[in-house]
């Protein structure tokens, strides 16, 4: 399972998940892609669930990448402890996943086998996700700022 080999700090905070993706949402390396619909911590063994179900389904034919990684920490009391004595040891890894963010991305495989391989990940994910390809990707990108330009013309005169 995916985890950081070393880190500076081994409890972290908590943080926050809000706003959209700045980073990591577009395709960079592959053909499909799975966009994060809601925002969500991702365990390492979810990422791994969802991996090991899209190659199986492309049966080694393609090359898949994972574009997140766990690198925060989180930690769990034991059950039926009573409250202080302190912060919990590590129970596991996440990855802070935010709206727009690219989780997996996919080439070398025909568009109805990435759309059932990555469907089938998507069924191992906690958040509602959309398969995408590159040229849907870069039509929306074209789209928004195109929205943001007449707002900017309207407070210039």
């Amino acid at each position: 399972m995916l985890m950081p080999k070393r880190v500076k700090h081994r409890k972290m905070h908590r943080g926050r998940m809000k706003g959209k993706a700045t980073q990591g949402n577009r395709i960079s390396f592959g053909e499909f892609g799975i966009i994060a619909m809601e925002p969500a911590w991702i365990t390492s063994r979810q990422i791994e669930a969802s991996r090991i179900a899209m190659t199986r389904h492309i049966k080694r034919g393609g090359k898949v990448w994972i574009r997140i990684f766990p690198d925060k920490s989180y930690t769990k009391k034991p059950l039926e402890t009573r409250m202080g004595k302190g912060k919990a040891p590590v129970e596991g890894w996440v990855a802070v996943v935010k709206p727009g963010r690219v989780l997996f991305e996919m080439s070398g495989v025909s568009v109805e086998v990435a759309k059932e391989a990555m469907r089938l990940a998507i069924f191992k994910l906690p958040i509602r996700c959309k398969f995408v390809t590159k040229a849907d990707l870069e039509a929306m990108a074209a789209i928004a700022p195109k929205e943001v330009e007449p707002a900017e013309e309207t407070a210039a005169e």
